[in-house]
């Protein structure tokens, strides 16, 4: 359900609530207004079909490319790369100043992710490629991690600044993420300052990048008037964060129950800032520390399966209380949350 201003002012002139918290939440409303510079999420057909034909041609470019796509040498890689970034991003420039901002954004983002094929094709034509060790093709990039494509990722972080600059396209932040996570494990050897790094390291490294990014998605809720860009950043952030904590081995049953409890913290912020991201991995590690419970803990107890059945069916319930009472509870923790967290929840989230 959704309020417009003058149902707002209604409610104050009848007493529901005061002035100073009328002036307060329309303060608030005004400055978390969707920006109509940045396309908005939809989930629709045509949305549907944009976001698959542009995923199609980036992996068209990269992760299904062939060897022998690889085998037209380096000149032929880079004017490829460039003829296509020219192609898209004219299409998406043309889009993009008649209003079709979500095609348009997303021909941009397929332009920008013909950076790291442009630098690949560079390397090979100059024979710098392999300085750091020959990793393989193109294709591989999106496969194993070498030291080698760090100059691929550098050119995808940049070229997705630029394009930044003047496309507010939040796919794009997505392209950029993803570059960012591959930078990370290629510098694990220079973090780490070894020559030879074993899967422990880069979990380690995969976790304080998770950790960053999400605390950027955080500034960038925070501080922005689309909850977009943040999407990406909150989706990558807890992809790097959660899976390398989620990827410990020989944990103790005392550290195993804590990365139940973080979990269920994961829960409890998806309910304070309205972010499904959080409880889809929250419920997937809940799940995973109850799985390990049943196959080592208790794998012979017979009242473990009736035991777990009520706390799923307590689960549920708590879900149907809180789906009756959610207008009350939102009602609650508008009014009690201070304005810094309010920031960080969408206008939905008050209606």
């Amino acid at each position: 359900m959704s309020y417009t201003e003058t149902d707002l002012r209604a409610a104050s002139s009848a007493g529901a609530i005061s002035p100073d918290e009328l002036q307060r939440l329309l303060a608030y409303l005004h400055q978390r207004a969707p920006s109509t510079d940045t396309p908005r999420a939809q989930f629709d057909a045509a949305h549907l079909l944009w976001y698959a034909g542009a995923l199609i041609v980036i992996g068209a470019m990269g992760l299904f490319s062939t060897v022998a796509f690889s085998q037209l040498g380096g000149r032929a890689l880079t004017a490829c790369a460039f003829a296509y970034a020219a192609a898209f991003g004219f299409a998406g420039d043309h889009l993009w100043r008649r209003s079709l901002r979500v095609p348009g954004g997303l021909l941009i983002a397929i332009a920008v992710s013909m950076a790291p094929l442009a630098v690949y094709g560079i390397q090979a034509e100059f024979g710098w490629w392999g300085r750091f060790g020959k990793p393989g093709t193109v294709q591989e990039f999106y496969v194993w991690i070498k030291g080698s494509w760090l100059f691929m990722e550098i050119a995808t972080v940049a070229a997705g600044s630029i394009a930044l600059r003047f496309y507010r396209v939040p796919f794009i932040v997505a392209i950029i993420s993803v570059a960012l996570w591959f930078m990370s494990m290629d510098l694990t050897p220079w973090i780490f300052n070894v020559s030879h790094f074993d899967w422990e390291m880069r979990r380690v490294v995969s976790i304080w990048l998770g950790l960053g990014i999400l605390v950027t998605a955080w500034i960038v809720d925070y501080t922005s008037k689309s909850r977009d860009f943040g999407f990406w950043l909150h989706l990558f952030g807890l992809v790097a964060f959660w899976g390398g904590i989620s990827a410990t081995d020989g944990a103790t049953e005392l550290g195993k129950a804590i990365y139940c409890l973080l979990n269920v913290g994961l829960l409890l912020i998806a309910v304070l800032i309205v972010r499904r991201a959080y409880a889809v991995f929250g419920a997937v590690g809940i799940t995973m520390y109850l799985g390990h419970l049943a196959d080592a803990v208790f794998k012979d107890s017979l009242l473990f399966p009736f035991a777990l059945s009520l706390i799923g069916v307590a689960v549920v319930a708590a879900g149907l209380a809180y789906y009756r009472k959610q207008k009350v509870i939102a009602e609650w923790l508008t009014a009690n949350l201070p304005v810094s967290l309010l920031r960080l929840r969408p206008n939905e989230a008050f209606g």
